[in-house]
């Protein structure tokens, strides 16, 4: 492993891992980590090369992402945990899961997809068009490079098929706002394609979490609290 994560931790008991979206860091969760550290013991982490994480040497893709967590987790010697991750954190919790479901308790997926399609096109398109813009200019600067690297995770990855879904073995809740930028036929394919999952789509936008935090944290415990 060539980096050391930055990380918030709270509380005790289980383990839940708490995983932020593209260009953001733990602080996304500030409205969760001390509610779910009433009952779980909470580790919420700033991604490869996003907030207080160095970006290291090694490939900035949404796998690299599943592999630098299984590093995290074998260093703080977590055998298992919940999974929380949002956007492209739920992705990467989605290949994790997939990789290595021994080592996932329950999994929760917000606004997560399965590849680019699942966007909504006047969300994509702009992303795309970013996406090309900053890639040219990538040779010539550092900002540009790192740019398209940010925008690519949303253009290249995750790239996972359907079926790869038929792996995890978590109990899995799958959650999306009611007005997303994730197509809602998407994130239903998602649920439908886990077994032993849960659909709830929360009011408000993809950033439920943040804005509807009161609806958000009430699904997620009753969820994890669910016996």
């Amino acid at each position: 492993m060539d980096i050391e994560h930055f990380y918030i931790e709270r509380g005790h008991g289980d383990p839940l891992v708490l995983l932020h979206g593209n260009g953001e860091s733990s602080e996304y969760f500030r409205r969760q980590i001390e509610e779910f550290s009433k009952w779980y013991h909470v580790f919420a982490l700033d991604t490869r090369g996003h907030g207080k994480t160095p970006r290291g040497d090694k490939a900035f893709t949404i796998r690299q992402f599943s592999d630098d967590l299984l590093c995290f987790m074998d260093e703080h010697k977590i055998e298992r945990a919940h999974l929380l991750g949002f956007s492209d954190g739920g992705n990467i919790a989605m290949v994790f899961a997939i990789r290595h479901p021994e080592r996932v308790n329950r999994l929760i997926l917000n606004g997560a997809n399965l590849n680019a399609d699942g966007v909504k096109r006047s969300v994509q398109i702009p992303i795309e068009i970013g996406y090309r813009i900053a890639a040219r200019s990538s040779a010539k600067s550092d900002s540009a490079r790192l740019k398209a690297e940010m925008l690519g995770l949303m253009v290249n990855d995750p790239n996972i098929k359907p079926e790869e879904l038929g792996n995890i073995r978590a109990r899995t809740l799958v959650a999306a706002g009611t007005n997303d930028m994730i197509r809602k036929s998407h994130t239903r394919l998602i649920a439908e394609s886990i077994p032993d999952s849960q659909l709830v789509f929360i009011k408000g936008d993809h950033f439920i979490a943040a804005k509807n935090p009161k609806a958000f944290n009430c699904a997620v415990l009753d969820f994890l609290k669910d016996d």
